[in-house]
């Protein structure tokens, strides 16, 4: 047998996390003949059939399994070799790639960037906007280094082996009404029960944001929302309030500072917030994601 291509067997863990050639192809950038094309030479170097014809498409045999099992430990060595040299060595510089959700992105990964630009030119820092769930693969895998997620009361995100969860922000959920609403003009906490009626905007389904709205809406209102708007970008969800007369809950960060289209209410039945989480693997870091990390960390002290 000849020695084991790390790149290959990079395909070969991406396989065994996302289950299908697309979806390997969609997160690497490549074709999915390509992938195919890599995973056949792969299996060439091990002498062994890898995969197995499964409906439209394929899927591990047993030494396939078995061998994506050893890849995620040499690729965890090799990604372990590569920081420790790069800290023996003393020098920031490198690639880090990082990802977040878009409020996120825009008020702590670019301040972030920014400052590593001055700080340490050396480092390419290359963001992503990624929501938690579609960045999870990824970060377990190598493709990215640090995403920055959020998780609501009421809604904890799982901790899966392997990463490492910290803290970064904690904050309130807002009611945002158009300025025109009946309940706007009150100037004091809205019911989240008396906005049975309305039309909701919210984040896409199977986000963290889509599920706490319709379980806030549930638990302290009784009711399913008409969840008719759906953007998780959270200016859309902003415009879809002032034009389209629709309501949403909001974390503080996301919200305009004075907007006299749009009404910032407290939640008058409990008192809910949201906590911005940054997630790494749990490997030693090498020096230029431990300078971003820092940098992160540093711009969410400064968050208002």
């Amino acid at each position: 047998m000849v020695p084991l291509d790390l790149r290959r067997l990079r395909f070969l863990r991406e396989f065994e996390e996302r289950g299908t050639l697309g979806a390997v192809a969609a997160a690497l950038g490549y074709s999915p003949s390509a992938i195919s094309q890599q995973l056949a030479l792969l299996e060439k170097e091990v002498g062994t059939r890898l995969f197995e014809k499964s409906g439209r498409g394929v899927r591990l045999t047993d030494a396939g399994q078995l061998l994506a099992q050893h890849a995620r430990v040499l690729l965890s060595a090799a990604e372990a070799a590569a920081a420790d040299l790069a800290a023996l060595s003393g020098e920031v510089r490198g690639t880090v790639r990082a990802g977040g959700l878009q409020s996120a992105a825009r008020r702590l990964l670019v301040p972030a960037v920014s400052r590593m630009m001055v700080d340490h030119p050396q480092v390419r820092a290359e963001i992503f906007e990624l929501e938690l769930e579609q960045a999870l693969p990824g970060l377990r895998l190598g493709s990215v280094d640090l995403v920055i997620g959020d998780e609501y009361d009421g809604h904890p995100r799982p901790r899966p082996a392997g990463l490492r969860f910290a803290l970064l922000h904690d904050e309130p959920l807002k009611v945002v009404l158009p300025a025109t609403h009946p309940l706007a003009g009150t100037g004091g906490p809205v019911p989240v029960a008396m906005l049975r009626s309305d039309v909701w905007a919210t984040s896409a389904e199977g986000t963290g944001h889509h599920a706490m709205v319709v379980g806030t809406c549930r638990s302290l209102g009784g009711y399913e929302p008409d969840l008719r708007h759906r953007s998780n970008d959270a200016d859309v969800q902003l415009e879809l309030v002032r034009v389209a007369g629709a309501v949403a809950l909001m974390p503080a960060l996301t919200l305009p500072a004075e907007d006299p289209a749009l009404a910032v209410r407290d939640i008058a039945e409990a008192r809910l917030r949201r906590r911005l989480v940054v997630v790494t693997r749990d490997t030693p870091p090498a020096p230029a994601l431990t300078a971003l990390l820092a940098a992160v960390t540093d711009q969410a002290r400064n968050l208002t």
